[in-house]
């Protein structure tokens, strides 16, 4: 009986640490996501003279499958929601955006603290018109 009263004990101790460890890798994932899809859309936009058109949420642009090779867009991401590109849309020039339902708050809120301001609704990393959560590239 005692052994699992310790058990038990160990468990609750345990357990907060290992969701706060889950969370700050999910967010750290996200950041990685972001600084990759963003790079890729600032080097075509380098070379083309312009960013992608919009496209619906999950749909890569055409023409951006030689700039992600291992970039999965359609897949969800790891806070949840998928990835959308907007350009001249949600009232921003260009950015890329985590939306959609399932977004984990949790780790949305995390994401924005390790790349921005920590506040939502300002910064590069802010809510934006459409319901999603967007890096700004370009205002």
């Amino acid at each position: 009986m005692v052994v699992v009263a310790i058990i038990g004990l160990l468990a609750a101790i345990a357990l907060p640490s290992f969701r706060k460890a889950r969370m700050q890798t999910r967010a750290s994932r996200v950041c990685n996501d972001l600084r990759i899809a963003v790079d890729t859309f600032e080097v075509y936009a380098l070379e083309k003279g312009t960013y992608p058109p919009d496209v619906q949420p999950s749909v890569m642009p055409s023409g951006m499958g030689v700039y992600t090779k291992n970039f999965d867009w359609a897949a969800p991401t790891e806070a949840g929601g998928r990835w959308d590109w907007d350009n001249s849309s949600v009232g921003i020039t260009a950015g890329v955006t985590l939306i959609g339902p399932g977004l984990d708050m949790q780790v949305v809120q995390l994401v924005d603290e390790k790349i921005d301001d920590g506040v939502l609704t300002s910064g590069r990393f802010r809510r934006t018109g459409a319901g999603g959560y967007t890096y700004v590239i370009a205002d």
